[in-house]
């Protein structure tokens, strides 16, 4: 009598580098990082005794920069396709488009900052919602300006040699990464609490 078979299926698991577990690592720490942000503005949210509050927040702008975020997500993924299929010309222009998209996403930021500061008064140190709102959408800010200029030298670069597979590929992480931020950071802080005032 035979003994019944035992089939085992051999399931390959995914191999990451030492760079890719990094940059799991340090995204990882910039979701405590901006969870720590969002609990510390939610836990100020309604403390002010004085205004001006986030009802003097531009929705219609916040959703311009927010459809410029998106699009850049969807563009890159597109740049880091076309770089796996060894187009480069392709890659270039998704590459230049998801920049573009990026500095018109700090463009429109800084311009509703310019409105809140010269026209409402909303400075980091006016009150406790100026603060944490330029706090945490700040340092939002500050992860585009560095994820587009991560792109311009992957950029350069890709004029002289071939863009770097690998460097494309963490870029395009990080900036998915921030694309996501951003949109937890617009339901908290552009509907969530300008709808509660």
């Amino acid at each position: 009598m035979n003994a019944p078979r035992t089939v085992t299926a051999n399931f390959e698991r995914p191999h990451l580098t030492s760079t890719q577990v990094g940059m799991l690592a340090f995204l990882a720490s910039e979701v405590a990082f901006f969870s720590t942000l969002i609990v510390a503005y939610l836990a100020f949210f309604g403390k002010d005794l004085d205004g001006p509050r986030p009802s003097v927040l531009s929705i219609p702008l916040a959703a311009l920069g927010t459809l410029c975020l998106v699009s850049s997500s969807v563009t890159i993924h597109f740049a880091e396709r076309s770089l796996r299929r060894d187009q480069v010309s392709t890659f270039q222009g998704w590459w230049s488009l998801t920049i573009a998209l990026g500095i018109s996403f700090l463009a429109i930021t800084f311009y509703e900052w310019h409105g809140l500061i010269y026209e409402q008064g909303l400075t980091i140190s006016r009150n406790l919602f100026g603060t944490t709102y330029y706090t945490l959408v700040g340092f939002h800010a500050l992860h585009v300006t560095c994820g587009v200029v991560s792109m311009l030298i992957i950029a350069v670069l890709g004029m002289r040699v071939h863009p770097p597979a690998a460097g494309v590929e963490l870029v395009s992480w990080y900036w998915h990464f921030v694309d996501v931020v951003w949109i937890v950071v617009f339901c908290v802080v552009y509907l969530a609490s300008r709808s509660a005032t």
